[in-house]
């Protein structure tokens, strides 16, 4: 998977996208003047941007996406995981849990998860 960095506003702006997909360019500009005070230059700057990082697409006035939410936020917690714990995902587990206590609901989550990966 490609690597994608957004900042603050970019990933205000993906939310938007991802949330009302596939969604018109004028519309979005309506989005974007209401919830990030944005002008449509502004927008359309913004929107060009991601475009050319290969998040979205924007097609005769139609944006849609093209790495789902579920997919990029994947890709960020691989990258965290790689860069902090050197893609060690119980050195992961073990610094995340010895902070914040996993209840026995989330412990169940985690064992079919990886019951459903032994099985691949």
């Amino acid at each position: 998977m490609a690597e994608y960095r957004l900042g603050d506003a970019e990933m205000q702006f993906a939310e938007i996208i991802w949330e009302r997909e596939p969604i018109s360019s004028g519309e979005l500009v309506k989005l974007c003047a209401d919830k990030l005070n944005w002008k449509k230059s502004t927008t359309h700057t913004v929107l060009r941007r991601i475009c050319e990082k290969g998040l979205f697409q924007n097609q005769n006035g139609l944006v849609q996406s093209l790495v789902s939410k579920e997919d990029f936020f994947a890709g960020q917690s691989e990258k965290f995981v790689e860069e902090t714990f050197d893609g060690s995902l119980p050195r992961f587990l073990a610094a995340f849990t010895s902070r914040k206590k996993i209840s026995e609901k989330e412990i169940k989550e985690i064992q079919k998860i990886i019951q459903e990966n032994q099985k691949k």
